[in-house]
């Protein structure tokens, strides 16, 4: 019987590493997870890492583990798509010195040394903050002098997967997007940027197309997954372009992506700025689009860590169920969500609720709060992207894990006065966009993802109401915090 054609996906999130087995028609055979295993680093104010080594093996007893459940397959091909800024650095012999997460901010203190930042913004397409990969490198060349002469070549951590499993070193382009050093509308790294940071050239290896193949897989890698010696890895990318690649919206439609982190995102074909420097400005992994985006920052990660804490033992059917029974005046909460006009992120957060406490407040009516605080946050931001570029169409898209909350496709629904369409694809949508990157580029046909379901707004100016309110309490949280 001959084997079936399988893909290989590895997806490495803020949160957690997940490794997928897939059919070339996008079935998922197996799926496999575990939290990524971060460190703090007492010489930063605020620094996080990871031992790479350590990630390298958590992928391959997550590879293991999912061939193992995917029964007979033939892997063909193998991609990797992760966070967005992090990076894997290495030495002159390939080894893996450290890993700096998306949420590492090694780099803030120097953030005011950066005296150019509208040139930076103007190249880069975002405004300069210790988010962004740069800016880590400056923190290890400040505090680990010794460390930082030993890089040889960085990586954003999906490219550094791919090169574990090649032996072939490359920046993909919407990866590179993210580093502060890369000139987005020329396509090319930027000779002034890295200039601006005081980084050699020769750490920032050769651009590499989504979709293309980098390379077979090494000998030893095929050895030790026990899988196909002929299967050729396949540039991916970052993660919220695959999310969007495996929703197939068209051009000028906005994204909205609720995972970890929450992009609010509109595919342009020109290389659209804010005066203002709100929004950030990328590649796609296509040939010629960009994406505008605003962020509402870590919404998706709030609400998993609040979910350990208030449901630690329930599925999310039980939350939707509890939430019925909660209302807007029980509880307000601000949690940290970026809003792209604030000059300063709020790094403090809380509930507001009065006070004694009411016997109606449950444990849904904080859950409540969280996905409201999430939606705003998001209808906020899109508000600032639609200033840049306007937004006409009836409807928005949407995928990731946040939005199988049914009461958060309502909410934002009714903020936008737009219906909200997902697609069958918007569970695991940037595992599947690495499907059809590796379909495109063993030229197999993708199977088009079908419509899942689309949410009407509902009491749209009713919704406007509680959105001011939200706002108001927001601005009163930042002054009491502040």
């Amino acid at each position: 019987m001959a084997l079936k054609e399988a893909y290989l996906i590895v997806d490495i999130g803020t949160g957690n590493a997940r490794v997928a087995v897939c059919g070339i028609d996008g079935e998922i055979l197996s799926i496999k997870r575990e939290n990524v295993q971060y460190e703090t680093v007492a010489q930063y104010e605020d620094s996080i890492f990871f031992n790479p080594e350590e990630l390298w093996s958590q992928i391959l007893k997550l590879s293991k583990e999912a061939l193992a459940e995917s029964g007979e397959v033939k892997i063909n091909a193998i991609t990797a798509t992760s966070q967005r800024e992090g990076i894997v650095v290495v030495d002159q012999a390939g080894k893996s010195l450290l890993g700096m997460p998306n949420i590492d901010h090694r780099g803030r203190k120097w953030e005011v040394d950066l005296l150019e930042k509208d040139l930076v913004y103007e190249l880069s397409g975002r405004y300069p903050t210790s988010l962004f990969s740069a800016f880590k490198l400056v923190g290890v060349r400040e505090v680990y002098p010794e460390l930082f002469q030993q890089i040889a070549c960085v990586m954003s951590i999906s490219d550094w997967i791919q090169f574990q499993f090649s032996g072939v070193a490359g920046y993909e382009h919407s990866q590179a997007s993210e580093t502060l050093l890369y000139d987005v509308e020329k396509k090319s790294w930027s000779p002034k940027l890295i200039d601006q940071f005081n980084l050699s050239a020769t750490i920032l290896p050769s651009l590499k197309d989504s979709g293309s193949i980098l390379g077979k897989i090494k000998p030893d890698v095929a050895s030790a997954f026990d899988i196909n010696p002929e299967a050729v890895i396949v540039v991916g990318g970052g993660d919220t372009q695959l999310a969007i690649r495996s929703m197939e919206p068209s051009a000028n439609d906005v994204v909205i992506v609720s995972g970890t982190t929450t992009p609010i995102i509109k595919i342009v074909d020109s290389y659209e700025k804010d005066a203002e420097q709100r929004t950030w400005t990328s590649r796609h992994i296509d040939a010629d689009n960009f994406i505008l985006e605003a962020n509402a920052g870590v919404t998706g990660l709030n609400y998993q860590r609040l979910k350990e804490i208030f449901y630690p033992n329930e599925g999310y059917d039980v939350i939707e169920k509890e939430l019925e029974d909660a209302t807007y005046s029980q509880c307000v909460a601000s949690l940290g969500s970026l809003i792209a006009d604030e000059e300063e992120p709020l790094t403090k957060g809380g509930f507001i609720f009065n006070a004694p406490v009411s016997h109606q407040l449950t444990r849904g009516s904080f859950v409540f709060a969280i996905l409201w605080d999430i939606a705003c946050s998001i209808y906020e931001n899109y508000k600032f992207l639609s200033v840049v570029s306007p937004h006409q169409e009836s409807y928005i898209w949407a995928c990731g894990g946040g939005v199988e909350s049914r009461k958060l496709r309502q909410f934002i629904a009714n903020l936008f006065g737009k219906s909200i369409k997902i697609r069958d694809t918007f569970r695991q949508a940037s595992v599947l966009g690495g499907v059809f990157l590796c379909n495109d580029a063993l030229g197999v046909k993708n199977v088009s993802p079908e419509l899942l379901e689309e949410i009407h707004p509902q009491d749209h100016e009713e919704f406007e109401k509680l959105y001011q309110e939200w706002k108001n309490a927001r601005k009163t949280f930042k002054e009491v915090v502040s």
